[in-house]
């Protein structure tokens, strides 16, 4: 990989964070400032500004980390968060607006390229990384690439009716309904997964309220619900992900998002899938990420480098 810096950006639904990295393996934030959602103008300046800004010479390509889809063949976004990149051919049209060769990546996609390069996967020829915060996502690398699937759609084991209907808690089973999704489909991993998901368990369980920050903290202490709560939610999360997990065959699974800050959970949740796959490890599969707080920036300026790189060998 080429050693030349490059700038990188990661938009996400409330601000962009605008950075450069001077060489491989480090990045350094310039700048942070609020999203123009509905606007593509705005935005598109909004990016030029920044990166004119860092590049006064206007040479250095940008890596951008987005919200959303990424179509690998049309390039086409489609992004709930960030309506104005909705159909749009993300790097064409921000390469146009700022006269700059542009790479353009989901937000899952480019933490995927951090870990893989730069983070727990760096070594590893096949990287799974998952994101268990508010929702379900992931994406894959292989030595170090990303794998890009049709319409963008790569490692996303949060979709599709995978839910089991019953769990066994308390020696007792016990129905958990098929939730809908926001995908449009009902049992899917994103419904419970997160931390919003251990809430909606929780309170179908035991009928009452709890934030899953307090669930997680009560079930370390050894509250008898929240033991409950967190039994049932291994259970659901492991099965399909250790299905996921032997369909890709990753020998390391990084784990992104707010959850993945609650060690004993992530633990726990290890060696769950561990006793569901195929391929049987005597060591941790899944561990914390430890590009969580500049994934977006650092993954984004792998991709610049993997895009410069290919074009220069065109």
């Amino acid at each position: 990989m080429q050693a030349a810096a490059v700038l990188c950006a990661d938009i996400g639904g409330s601000f962009i964070k605008f950075g450069i990295s001077r060489k491989p393996g480090q990045v350094e934030e310039l700048a942070r400032v609020p999203v123009p959602k509905s606007d593509w103008r705005e935005l598109a300046e909004a990016l030029r500004n920044l990166a004119d800004d860092a590049d006064a010479n206007g040479i250095l390509p940008i890596g951008l980390s987005t919200a959303g889809l990424v179509d690998p063949v049309t390039g086409k976004g489609l992004s709930a968060n960030i309506p104005c990149l909705t159909g749009l051919p993300i790097a064409q049209a921000f390469s146009q607006a700022t006269g700059r060769s542009v790479f353009a990546a989901n937000d899952a996609d480019c933490l995927t390229l951090a870990e893989a390069n730069d983070g727990v996967g760096r070594g590893h020829s096949v990287v799974f990384c998952i994101i268990i915060g508010t929702g379900i996502g992931g994406g894959i690398a292989v030595d170090g690439c990303i794998l890009r699937g049709a319409g963008g759609v790569t490692g996303e084991w949060g979709h599709g009716p995978a839910l089991n209907i019953s769990v066994e808690i308390g020696g007792r089973q016990v129905h958990v309904p098929r939730f809908s999704c926001g995908c449009g489909q009902s049992g899917c991993v994103d419904t419970i997964g997160g931390a919003r998901g251990i809430e909606k368990l929780h309170g179908l369980f035991h009928g009452e309220e709890r934030s899953s920050h307090r669930i997680v903290e009560d079930w370390q202490a050894g509250d008898a619900k929240a033991r409950e709560t967190i039994e049932a939610y291994l259970q659901l999360v492991a099965d399909p992900l250790a299905v996921a997990i032997n369909t890709v065959g990753p020998s390391i699974v990084p784990v992104g998002g707010g959850l993945a800050s609650a060690a004993a959970l992530i633990t726990a949740l290890d060696e769950a899938v561990r006793a569901r796959i195929l391929n049987q490890l005597d060591r941790p599969l899944l561990v914390p990420a430890i590009r969580r707080e500049d994934g977006g920036l650092m993954g984004a300026a792998v991709l610049a480098r993997q895009g410069a790189a290919d074009a220069r060998a065109a």
